[in-house]
């Protein structure tokens, strides 16, 4: 194969990776739109788009350097070298970052004002995320070499359950836990106030969209055409599917539960989809399904966190699940390709948590602190769509 058809070929097979993740911030929004009551649909829709400008800004003059070590500041001559390999690379990789944003986006919903949001995307997106990703992805600052002299195995992550999801996750968590519940969630008498989906078709478009998507997600991550492999598809099909029988059964038919169940599954997968055997990733996708459905049940009725979407319970603890997962169904031992240890996946795992849970508590923590991170009451009443957008998804009549 001559040079110029391989790195054409490339360029295409990771741009159309990057097309399909572009396409689940699609699926984010409209999991989002479809979860929250109708008052602030609208504000779901804004927030995941203009996120995802805030990270290609963010990630493009700074995230990007900081993993990679790369810049964008050559003439266009050198950019195009390739077929535009490196640039395209950027753009998948983005995708990746953007997502940061777009699952806290679910965690902090309708309450959360919108510019400080903004900001905070910027700093995740421009310095946690990347400093983590260049760490895993690119061995920088010597961790991965640790690892490997340690335990005779760095840490992987194929495709970004701890690197993408249990970061979002666990920047989440702060983030939720600094807002407080939405008012009238918990009352003082220790009720819970229902707020059930606004649209289960819509959830379920965003999941579809999502699913989909995450086919780009992971077997694009090979980044090269000469790498590409069936396995990481049927690893990530089988995933979804245990996922989605697993969230049925402990949801007990509740859709909002079955649609979130292939999502918990191509979380915990992405990690070890190259290595496992099918069989490992069925397991390893039904394990999260019931975490999900567990984890989200406990966190919203027992320790009364108002974590809108659950994206803590989905990414955090699926994400840092399906590290672990990569540790034991990648073993030779149980049917895998071999090349792990145990105790790197735990290690990488908890450093991942560490910088997120650290990086979203200093962040929210700040914006807090400095420009406040929560709408007034009356405001959040009305909802954000009015509050913030002027406008319902809905209107129920024309105004003068």
């Amino acid at each position: 194969m001559t040079d110029a058809f391989k790195n054409g070929a490339d360029a295409l097979f990771i741009l159309l990776g990057g097309i399909m993740i572009l396409a689940m911030h699609a699926g984010f929004a409209f999991l989002e739109l479809g979860t929250v009551r109708k008052k602030n649909q609208v504000n779901a829709l804004m927030k995941i788009l203009v996120d995802f400008a805030i990270s290609t800004i963010a990630y493009f003059f700074i995230g990007y350097s900081i993993a990679y070590g790369i810049g964008f500041f050559s003439s266009t001559e050198v950019l195009m070298a390739k077929n535009g390999y490196e640039l395209v690379k950027f753009f998948f990789l983005l995708t990746f970052a953007a997502a940061i944003p777009a699952i806290i986006s679910g965690g902090i919903a309708e309450r959360a004002k919108f510019y400080p949001q903004l900001m905070a995307t910027a700093v995740l997106v421009g310095v946690c995320y990347p400093l983590f990703e260049g760490i895993a992805w690119n061995h920088r600052f010597g961790v991965q070499a640790a690892l490997q002299a340690m335990f005779g195995f760095e840490f992987h992550d194929f495709a970004g359950s701890v690197v993408v999801h249990a970061v979002g996750g666990w920047a989440a968590l702060p983030a939720v836990l600094l807002l407080g519940a939405r008012r009238g969630r918990y009352t003082k008498d220790g009720r819970i106030a229902a707020h059930p989906p606004s649209s289960i078709p819509f959830l379920a478009l965003g999941a579809w969209i999502l699913t989909i998507g995450w086919f780009g997600f992971n077997v694009m991550s090979a980044q090269t055409l000469d790498k590409m492999n069936g396995l990481v598809a049927v690893n990530s099909l089988m995933a979804l599917v245990g996922g989605t029988l697993t969230a049925l059964l402990a949801g007990k038919n509740d859709p909002g539960f079955a649609y979130n169940g292939p999502l918990a599954g191509l979380v915990a997968v992405c990690a070890g989809s190259d290595l496992m055997h099918p069989l490992g990733a069925l397991i390893t996708g039904g394990i999260a399904g019931a975490i999900f459905v567990w984890m989200f049940t406990w966190t919203q009725n027992k320790w009364k966190i108002d974590d809108v979407l659950g994206v803590w319970p989905l990414h955090g603890l699926c994400g840092a699940w399906g590290g672990l997962a990569a540790g034991i169904f990648g073993s030779k031992a149980l049917g895998g390709m071999g090349g792990v240890s145990m105790l790197s996946q735990l290690a990488g795992t908890a450093l991942g948590i560490v910088i997120a849970a650290s990086g979203g508590l200093i962040v929210y923590g700040l914006l807090k602190l400095t420009v406040g991170i929560r709408l007034d009451a009356e405001q959040e009443f009305d909802g954000a769509d009015l509050s913030i957008h002027k406008i319902s998804a809905t209107p129920e009549r024309e105004t003068a």
